[in-house]
């Protein structure tokens, strides 16, 4: 019967006859299937429903269509699901992104070091369950259901609610209409491989879809006796279409679903099924037209839908008024932790019992928890207490896997080329330790040893020990010019090896500053083969010191910041000498680094750095100077970057440099900029009243550079107009 004319007459007989058999009022239930991006379509069609007044009295969904759903029953009206999805970053949220500026100091380096990372486990390397676990949408969905945290009876949200999962281990659907809403939502949504299972009492939950995509039964015994049902999942595709691993996972999990289909389609009163068969099911990107395919499906049977409005008194779902994302957290529970502190927890958290956070502050706490990989999962909900306070329940399930082989490569100017290889081992000796041992290859070997007890807001502990080494034609000879002068050389070729060893202690202050104590005994040996005739050793002496630092650091990324800030500053006093060449005096040096980086047009950034230090004592040793010159290398010491001269061509004990680029992001990771910086430096600079007058040395460099998954590929071309000649400088890969 094609018909249009005479399917409608029908459907009003239907109606009609459906009033008169039935004096309960009309109770329409909404039934959203799952089928991952294509759920977009699920909001196009509330929009419509919306449109034509008709009142929702019960939802069921499952994996995307419980995740709409869940925020529908909770006081969103369509509109507003529509903006949450258009503002969500849905790259970050497959990725489970973690933001740089919420990871520790050891984070940072972790993510800023190594291109590959294998977990290593009783002798093999293990892969991970899943490519995320889902907390970047486990946080979203807790700070977008505030409102509703504390309802744990599903049918009591402002519109009654349940939807479906899928326990991996049994393969039996599971209805979930009870618990904390985010986190049946993530279990519902949890799509094999992609995300994590969810482990919800005592049962690990995978995405319903794979048992139950279209919940029509579990919704119509509720007391519902119409069904809106929306099908956005997969028909049987053939070979043609099968060609890649998401599409083939997909087949896989709706093959019983598909057959089952038919009858559950016969069973909706009104059946929509949006023509979205072009759109895949991580077709994210292409949500606004998605959404809009929901939109015309819908308004295909809009006089029928319209039908169910009651025309005496339409219904309008206001926007839920969004609250003030605050919690008041009256306390924090955390499981028992085999390996890992009370302390060592709430140090990741960044906040403390009887506190006063956002959402963000949440998130971040989770994130860093997250970026430890200590923990193979990790649940919370926000349950009320008796003072109307939020308190905070952590589930947290430690990995098993403790130790992990790491890799990168590097290529500079002044060490050349290097092959990095770590072993990283957690829980060695004591709870929330970590050791880890890099050894580099290549050119100029080196190593870095650090063993570092982590301890949260109470004192850490820990101990390094560092070997650098290179070696190289440079400007300066450690001796200010003396060297230079008496051989009348303009460079001289220097074997530089520092061994450094450290101890210290450090602790989280005002809950985001890192400050530390410490104790170094350090080597310096330094030769060179152009004074072979005389002594070639220009230094080869122990210096015992004490030093301390503190630290800030939110750039967003520490190669192509977008925005943050981050300061650095530095203190040491140098006591002892084995003095080889007999002139040591008790001396320090002070330095400070500070930088800001804010984006001004969607591509545009703009990064202004300055930087001083100076030595305190009647004289230091040239040997630790503050040397400038090169770019792409990993600084020690006092050695910095500077645009415009060579690798370490200008030196001092003090110096004071600010510098500043422009980036422009023209393609997704790909960089092009512009640098210019201006220092000044010599002997005793700040002890002159004039010393803002004395000579500048300026440069400036245009760039090119890439992120990529061994760290940044990039070429500079500087310049100085105090130099006679240009330089290219390469550097590839993330620097040690």
């Amino acid at each position: 019967m094609k018909n249009p004319t005479l399917l409608l007459v029908l459907f009003l007989i239907g109606m009609a006859a459906f009033g008169q058999e039935r004096k309960e009022p009309l109770r329409v239930g909404l039934v959203l299937s799952g089928g991952g991006a294509k759920g977009f379509a699920h909001i196009g069609v509330l929009k419509v429903i919306e449109e034509a007044g008709v009142k929702i009295d019960y939802i069921g969904g499952t994996s995307m269509g419980a995740i709409v759903g869940g925020l529908y029953a909770s006081g969103y009206n369509a509109r507003q699901i529509d903006s949450i999805f258009r503002d969500t970053d849905f790259d970050a949220l497959l990725q489970d992104y973690i933001p740089r500026s919420s990871k520790n100091f050891y984070g940072k380096r972790n993510d800023e070091l190594y291109a590959v990372t294998l977990p290593f486990n009783k002798f093999r390397i293990t892969i991970p369950n899943a490519l995320s676990k889902g907390l970047y949408n486990y946080n979203l969905l807790t700070k977008l259901t505030h409102k509703v945290r504390h309802e744990r009876d599903f049918s009591k949200l402002p519109i009654p609610f349940l939807c479906m999962a899928t326990d991996i281990e049994t393969g039996q659907e599971v209805l979930l209409d009870k618990g904390y809403l985010p986190q049946a939502m993530l279990a519902s949504a949890a799509f094999p491989s992609l995300f994590a299972p969810v482990e919800l009492d005592g049962r690990l939950l995978v995405d319903g879809g794979i048992t139950n995509n279209y919940p029509i039964d579990e919704v119509r015994s509720r007391g519902v006796n119409f069904i809106i049902g929306v099908d956005v999942q997969d028909d049987l595709k053939d070979r043609e279409d099968l060609k890649d691993a998401t599409r083939i996972l997909v087949q896989i999990s709706n093959l019983q679903m598909i057959h089952s289909m038919q009858e559950k389609a016969a069973q909706t009163d009104i059946y929509i099924k949006p023509d979205i068969t072009k759109f895949g099911v991580i077709s994210f990107d292409e949500g606004p037209a998605i959404i809009k395919k929901g939109e015309e499906a819908a308004f295909a049977v809009y006089e029928r839908i319209k039908l169910l409005a009651d025309t005496t008194n339409l219904h309008r779902k206001a926007p839920m008024k969004v609250q003030r994302d605050t919690l008041n957290i009256g306390g924090i529970h955390v499981n028992k932790q085999e390996n890992f502190t009370r302390a060592y927890v709430l140090g990741k958290l960044r906040f403390r019992e009887d506190r006063r956070i956002s959402y963000r502050d949440l998130k971040t706490g989770v994130d860093n928890l997250t970026a430890t990989q200590n923990f193979s999962a990790i649940t919370y909900s926000l349950e009320p207490n008796a003072q109307g306070e939020d308190e905070l329940r952590l589930t947290l399930l430690e990995n098993p896997v403790k130790t992990y082989l790491k890799f990168g490569l590097h290529y500079d100017g002044l060490y050349k080329s290097g092959i990095l290889t770590n072993l990283t081992h957690k829980n060695s000796f004591f709870k929330n330790d970590v050791v880890s041992l890099d050894v580099v290859l290549g050119d100029n070997f080196r190593y870095n040893l650090d063993y570092y007890i982590d301890n949260g807001f109470y004192f850490s502990f820990g101990f390094k020990s560092r070997y650098n080494r290179f070696n190289r034609n440079l400007k300066t000879d450690f001796s200010n010019g003396e060297l230079l002068d008496a051989f009348g050389l303009n460079a001289i070729n220097i074997d530089y090896a520092d061994f450094t060893n450290q101890a210290y202690v450090q602790t989280v202050f005002v809950e985001k500053l890192l400050t530390g104590i410490g104790a170094e005994v350090k080597r310096l040996k330094i030769k060179s083969d152009n004074l072979e005739a005389t002594d070639p050793v220009l230094e080869n002496s122990d210096y015992l010191s004490l030093f301390g630092y503190i630290r800030y650091d939110s750039f967003d990324n520490r190669y192509f910041p977008r925005r943050g800030w981050y300061f650095s500053g530095d203190f040491q006093y140098f006591h002892d000498s084995s003095d080889f060449t007999e002139t040591f005096e008790p001396f320090s040096i002070a330095k400070g680094d500070i930088g800001i980086a804010r984006t001004f047009f969607r591509k545009w950034t703009v990064r202004a750095q300055s930087e001083l230090g100076f030595s305190i004592g009647e004289q230091s040793p040239h040997f630790f100077d503050f040397v400038l010159g090169g770019y792409g290398f990993s600084p020690i010491n006092n050695f910095r970057p500077f645009y415009g001269y060579d690798f370490l061509s200008l030196a001092g004990d003090s110096y004071v440099k600010a510098s500043a680029t422009i980036n422009y992001e023209f393609l997704k990771k790909n960089h092009l900029n512009f640098s210019a910086n201006v220092a000044s430096i010599g002997d005793k600079l700040f002890s002159q009243a004039d010393w803002v007058e004395n000579r500048k040395y300026t440069g400036f460099a245009l760039g090119y550079g890439m992120e990529t998954i061994i760290g940044p590929l990039e070429i500079k071309y500087t310049w100085s107009p105090d130099q006679s000649r240009s330089y290219t400088w390469f550097s590839i890969g993330f620097a040690f």
